[in-house]
């Protein structure tokens, strides 16, 4: 008995200490920060003469971009360590993750480097996705048949 409460003390000795209210704050302030971005590029697109739809893409494909390009120049990481899930904004997220793997294995080639390993972080994320996607569907596609009355 004494023994579990001397590592428990051990254990609580050497735990940093849970700083929740700061980084929920500033997952949130720098998550804000980059949906805004989204919203200012939008509405430039917008402005431009671009139709909703395609300003959207437009607004996709950007933060890709920036994410991916951001990965590259080695800061992403260092904004992750401070905003916490706040960079995890699906899209940057994603890009990021992509990036990542890529960047860590092109010493091992295009193929056997970057070929096979550049969707192993990303890859259950596009699994799951479309699978949640099309689990979506048959239920939209029954509710709508229920709907009309002709399912029964």
């Amino acid at each position: 008995m004494m023994e579990t409460s001397y590592k428990k003390k051990l254990i609580k000795k050497h735990t940093p200490h849970s700083r929740v209210l700061r980084d929920c704050t500033l997952a949130f302030l720098f998550g804000g920060a980059i949906c805004t971005l989204g919203e200012l590029l939008y509405m430039l697109y917008s402005y431009i003469g671009f139709d909703s739809e395609k300003s959207g893409m437009l607004v996709t494909v950007s933060l890709i971009f920036l994410g991916a390009l951001v990965t590259a120049l080695g800061f992403f990481d260092n904004i992750a360590r401070y905003s916490g899930a706040g960079t995890l904004v699906p899209v940057t997220g994603f890009a990021n993750a992509v990036t990542s793997e890529a960047m860590d294995s092109r010493s091992e080639g295009l193929v056997t480097g970057i070929g096979v390993k550049i969707f192993n972080v990303a890859g259950p994320v596009i699994l799951y996705g479309i699978l949640s996607g099309v689990l979506y569907g048959i239920i939209y596609y029954v509710y709508t048949l229920i709907q009309r009355g002709s399912f029964f």
